[in-house]
């Protein structure tokens, strides 16, 4: 069984959906990012949703365009962005570690020698929000032959046609958008339609059904858990928090007493927050 395949397994037999959080990787800085990842496993996160800088974010709003810049400044580019993948699975063999990136990355290393470098790296699935399920053939068939799940979104009110297609072609989780737009917590997520989406996909899907976009509170997560999803992914919520601290966090290393005080408060910000979302998840 995959890790996701587990993941969910268990979570049936204790009753629970998924809480999957989003954070970019290198954001505020690449020394940061693994103390940040801890801080989202310690607080509950069943799976994780890593974010690899990108300069045109076209599917994110400002929270996480603003995630995207500051990893950039910091250098975080492919290379040392599957180096901090790496040390989390190492430390955590079981977690599932989903990565979204923007399709020009994997252009760029070229395709296959994309997703071989994340099976070295421990990654379980690639998300490519800008890349449609009508185009995702080759990114799907070069994904599954290096033992990763490509995972697809499926829009909101798509069309039996396009649904069918997702469901067919994700592996690991499919992932619904809650509403129409970019990424963020300036429109709430919605679970009109949801219901009906998750029977479609359910139909043809190899796997559970995940809603994003605009989760950013325990409601939210209770109602997409209530509406028949298998978990929510949560990422513009997680980001903010990141960002509020980004000051100290870019400082941290440093040693000041101060400082250290301060990554203190980010790292329990982060743990409350994501053990808030979680218990939201138990049925």
């Amino acid at each position: 069984m995959s890790r996701y395949a587990k993941m969910f397994a268990r979570l049936e037999e204790e009753g629970s959906g998924a809480f999957v959080p989003f954070v970019m990787i290198g954001d505020p800085s690449l020394g940061m990012s693994e103390a940040i990842i801890e801080a989202l496993i310690e607080g509950g996160a069943d799976a994780l949703e890593l974010g690899v800088p990108f300069s045109d974010p076209v599917a994110d709003g400002p929270t996480i365009q603003g995630s995207h810049l500051r990893a950039l400044a910091g250098g975080a580019g492919l290379a040392a962005c599957l180096e901090v993948v790496e040390h989390v699975r190492e430390r955590h063999p079981e977690l599932p570690i989903g990565v979204l990136v923007y399709g020009n990355v994997p252009f760029a290393v070229g395709v296959e020698d994309f997703y071989a470098a994340c099976a070295d790296a421990g990654i379980d699935s690639v998300l490519l929000p800008d890349v449609p399920i009508r185009e995702g053939s080759d990114f799907s068939c070069a994904a599954r032959a290096a033992g990763i799940d490509p995972v697809y979104i499926a829009p909101p009110s798509a069309s039996d046609e396009t649904l069918d297609a997702v469901a067919s072609a994700s592996r690991g989780y499919v992932y619904a958008v809650s509403r129409a737009g970019v990424t963020g917590t300036e429109s709430a997520a919605s679970t009109v339609g949801l219901a009906r989406s998750v029977r479609r996909l359910g139909q043809e899907a190899a796997a559970p059904v995940m809603l994003g976009f605009g989760i950013s509170t325990p409601e939210h997560v209770r109602a997409a858990i209530n509406a028949g999803a298998a978990g929510a992914i949560c990422g513009s919520a997680v980001v903010k928090i990141v960002e509020e601290h980004s000051g100290a966090l870019v400082s941290a290393g440093t040693g000041d007493e101060d400082e250290v005080e301060r990554f203190e408060s980010a790292r329990r910000d982060l743990v409350a927050f994501v053990s808030r979302m979680k218990a939201a998840t138990r049925r």
